[in-house]
């Protein structure tokens, strides 16, 4: 029972990583109709500027500001992406921006892996979450169950953002007639800029989470990417809630795997992403076209 609680763990903990992606991923899909496969690419430049951060000699910068930092500061880069190459995709197929962004993807894995290598790099857990807790049936490190709690609240508040605010029918609005949003008076490309800016910042966020436990890598995202659009597919392109329940799903799922059948762990989101997709070609939450 151990193994099989800490198999639990382990899927929760890549649950909050794969829902933080996806739900980045839906964000730039749902809003902006662009597949944006440098995804991964932008979660590695999260946890590599949390960790220049406190590296520096002149900052120092720790983890908790690096939290806020580190999103920001990539959420910054992909605005210009989007800004002087995405814009220019408006209205063609979905294939130019897989292109482009997988060419964004392998440009910028690449200038990291001829600097730093393939190797990783430590990255310390903050005192304050340090240690573990005894539950009786198993032993908690206090920082996994920190990344699991954080990600939901992060996931949760992301929802809330764009289905219950203003802001958020704003976004939906510009996305669906943004002629008449503009007649609000509305700065329709600005709306657009920062949507994006806020699904890389998110993949920078897990990026900094996950900087702990798998160390920094400039393959780190490439190792997920796919995972994470697997779990877009099953959750439905596009939606908020689908993605942030079949990421953390997936993530138990797979951890369950390796407990009962090892071998299929590394398969088994891709065989339910084939059986979704042949019952429900939309996604489980996504709506038809």
């Amino acid at each position: 029972m151990q193994a099989l609680y800490a198999q639990l763990l382990v899927g929760l903990i890549n649950g909050s990583f794969y829902a933080l992606l996806s739900l980045g991923l839906a964000v730039i899909f749902g809003m902006l109709n662009i597949i944006n496969f440098a995804h991964g690419a932008l979660y590695m430049m999260g946890a590599f500027v949390a960790y220049f951060l406190l590296n520096n000699d002149y900052l120092s910068i720790g983890y908790w500001p690096a939290l806020i930092v580190a999103p920001i500061v990539v959420g910054i880069f992909g605005m210009i992406l989007e800004r002087t190459m995405l814009q220019w995709l408006t209205g063609l197929d979905h294939l130019y921006g897989l292109l482009l962004t997988f060419g964004i993807a392998l440009i910028v894995q690449g200038v990291f892996q001829n600097y730093f290598g393939s190797s990783g790099l430590p990255y310390a857990i903050p005192d304050q979450l340090k240690g573990g807790m005894n539950l009786g049936f198993m032993f908690l490190p206090v920082y996994r169950g920190w990344v699991v709690v954080f990600s939901l609240i992060v996931c949760l508040a992301t929802w809330y953002l764009i289905e219950k605010t203003r802001l958020g029918a704003y976004l939906r609005a510009a996305t669906e007639n943004p002629t008449l949003v503009r007649a609000f008076g509305i700065n329709v490309p600005r709306m657009i800029t920062l949507t994006y800016g806020l699904g890389v910042g998110l993949a920078a966020l897990a990026g900094v989470l996950s900087a702990p436990i798998n160390q920094v890598r400039p393959l780190m995202g490439a190792d997920l990417i796919i995972v994470v659009f697997a779990v877009v597919v099953i959750g439905g392109m596009g939606s908020i809630m689908g993605s942030i329940i079949t990421g953390f799903a997936l993530g138990v799922i797979e951890g369950l795997t390796k407990y009962f059948y090892p071998e299929a762990s590394n398969t088994v989101v891709f065989v339910l992403m084939v059986l979704v997709l042949l019952v429900k070609p939309s996604g489980l939450t996504g709506r038809a076209a």
